[in-house]
């Protein structure tokens, strides 16, 4: 009859919440034992045959701590936030994941703030101000704000009430600092291998000139191009801003300037995934073949994209990943009141071989 008596007030409690006050009840100890137990109190003189029984009595009844009641004695959370554009994209699908590997390995947590998107510009203020908020309302230690596209922006001024660090995006105002990918070190490292496969006359799809990826990207192909003794041909260099038909308009435009002998070029390095994509279309239309005729390089490492062109996209990929899995170590280091590496960290982009080049 007891066990059963035990029983329904186990069932009891959890159906109600279980609470310090029934812990103690449970293993005949006093609540600030149960408190002291449960929060580590190294000076506090339980003897561990108590602390047995407390602890026993935690996993019977099923007790979690409060962490809202835990974080305002600790002022320590173990949650980071992040907000973020479009959480269903596939880079900021990698950035998180990234986030919350190192997070984990930190054991710390994240609590995801979306905030959709409302044009090419640029994020919903408003939604931004409210997942700021919202966040902070849950006493998260710091924030990560990641964004899909490089370039720069305007944190909700809350942003400053934590440590945060900007993702993929730096700081207009200078204020916070910012994990960004090299692309500079990735024109470069695109521009080296077809170098080395050959190739002296080389194409450019670039992306809208003035973003912060067009800017690095070009000036790093043009390092490269310069440290081989040639230039850049400027009636070579044509947007196709980001799209496929861009690319597709673009690389018309490019293998159409010259006749098939001498003047048209052997590659083409393409500013994104997409815009490789309209380019293969330009290439076989004219008969042509990839990387026979022209050999072509992408930049991102849209998997959808690159994987399952035929032939498959040799790619410069960007570093979601790292990036998020650094924005954590960052906002520890800062959380901790360390001192950071620099107020701008590049993460270099990693150059993935597959069939084009």
């Amino acid at each position: 009859m007891a066990k059963t008596t035990t029983s329904n007030h186990v069932g009891a409690t959890r159906q109600r919440g279980v609470t310090m006050n029934d812990v103690a009840k449970h293993a005949g100890v006093s609540r600030t034992a149960v408190s002291f137990v449960l929060s580590n109190r190294e000076n506090a003189s339980i003897s561990e045959e108590t602390r047995a029984r407390i602890n026993e009595a935690v996993q019977a009844l099923g007790y979690r701590p409060n962490a809202g009641a835990r974080a305002l004695a600790s002022q320590r959370s173990d949650w980071y936030g992040i907000v973020t554009e479009i959480v269903t994209a596939p880079f900021a699908v990698d950035i998180i994941k990234g986030a919350q590997d190192q997070a984990w390995l930190d054991r710390k947590f994240l609590l995801i703030a979306p905030s959709d998107q409302a044009d090419a510009v640029g994020p919903n203020q408003g939604l931004e101000d409210a997942a700021f908020e919202k966040l902070l309302e849950q006493r998260v230690e710091g924030v990560l704000y990641a964004a899909t596209f490089h370039r720069g922006v305007h944190v909700p001024k809350s942003a400053n009430e934590v440590p945060t660090v900007l993702i993929n995006c730096f700081d207009a105002d200078g204020k916070l600092p910012s994990i960004v990918p090299d692309e500079r070190a990735g024109g470069r490292v695109a521009i080296e291998r077809l170098l080395q496969a050959g190739h002296r006359r080389m194409g450019v799809i670039n992306l809208d000139p003035d973003i912060p990826a067009a800017v690095g990207r070009l000036a790093g192909a043009r390092e490269a191009l310069a440290e081989a003794g040639l230039e850049l041909d400027p009636e070579l260099v044509v947007s196709g801003y980001a799209t496929a038909d861009g690319g597709y308009a673009a690389a018309c435009t490019i293998l159409d300037r010259y006749n098939e002998g001498e003047g048209r070029p052997t590659a083409l390095f393409c500013l994104n995934d997409r815009m490789a994509m309209g380019a293969y279309e330009a290439i076989k239309e004219r008969g042509l073949t990839i990387p026979g005729d022209i050999a072509v390089i992408g930049f991102d490492n849209q998997e959808l994209i690159a994987a399952y062109l035929r032939p498959k996209l040799t790619t410069v990929a960007l570093p979601f990943e790292k990036m998020g899995a650094l924005g954590v170590q960052t906002l520890a280091a800062l959380t901790a009141g360390q001192p950071i590496i620099a107020d701008q960290q590049l993460v270099d982009c990693p150059l993935l071989e597959r069939s084009s080049v």
